[in-house]
């Protein structure tokens, strides 16, 4: 049984891997580009983070804004990187590929998974976007790898996804909801009471941890508040 809430930090690089590991953090997302909400990093970067830090790094698969995985020429692209991101030390991955209608997009999600070849993964906030939420959990809940839904309840956040949330950690254990609930998006302090007091023990956080925005590091003393405010 799991000892203490996860914290996952948002790392865009080495520096910030050793700031998130210095405040507490106890895993990474590695992503780039987060004006489009984070892109899949270049492998030189994922390689020094690995060398940088000896905690698990969630390594982003997507290919572009938004959450369609593309053509058949784009899904062979992406199942290349994540060849090339293997190859570099990525063990652990972050995707989530969305059809035009709002349901998972099997093709592109089995492709992916098969070539992980058994990585534990998360699928991310496209379930915030999903047409039916329980039904994307239920297409996917038997897909080997998948341990961690990243979600914030609601297309719009924490602040609106909170009675979501709660709702749905009340449901661990059920068919399609045995994986982590990790939350993240637009998480604040201030939501962590409730959330724990829930069962929720996975949190995500990028902006709250960079006091200058992102065009600024991870504080490691911003880390170190919300690791203290998860293990109170």
């Amino acid at each position: 049984m799991r000892t203490r809430a996860v914290l996952e930090v948002i790392a865009l690089d080495a520096e910030d891997a050793v700031a998130a590991r210095a405040g507490g953090a106890d895993r990474l997302e590695v992503v780039t580009d987060m004006a489009a909400d984070g892109l899949t990093p270049p492998v030189d970067t994922v390689a020094a983070i690995r060398d940088a830090v000896d905690i698990p790094a969630r390594v982003m698969l997507r290919p572009g804004d938004g959450f369609a995985a593309g053509s058949a020429e784009d899904i062979d692209a992406l199942v290349r990187a994540v060849r090339e991101l293997r190859a570099a030390g990525a063990e652990e991955f972050v995707f989530g590929f969305l059809e035009e209608g709002g349901g998972p997009d099997l093709t592109a999600v089995e492709r992916v998974v098969a070539e992980l070849d058994g990585c534990p993964w998360t699928f991310h906030r496209a379930i915030d976007r999903a047409a039916d939420r329980d039904s994307l959990r239920k297409q996917l809940a038997d897909l080997p790898g998948l341990d961690t839904y990243l979600t914030a309840g609601s297309a719009r956040g924490v602040d609106d996804g909170q009675d979501v949330l709660v709702a749905e950690a009340a449901r661990r254990g059920e068919p399609g909801y045995t994986q982590c609930l990790l939350v993240g998006g637009g998480l604040r302090l201030d939501h962590v009471p409730r959330l724990r007091a829930a069962g929720v023990d996975a949190f995500h956080v990028g902006s709250a941890v960079r006091p200058g925005g992102w065009d600024g590091p991870v504080s490691a003393d911003a880390v170190r508040r919300w690791r203290a405010a998860l293990d109170a």
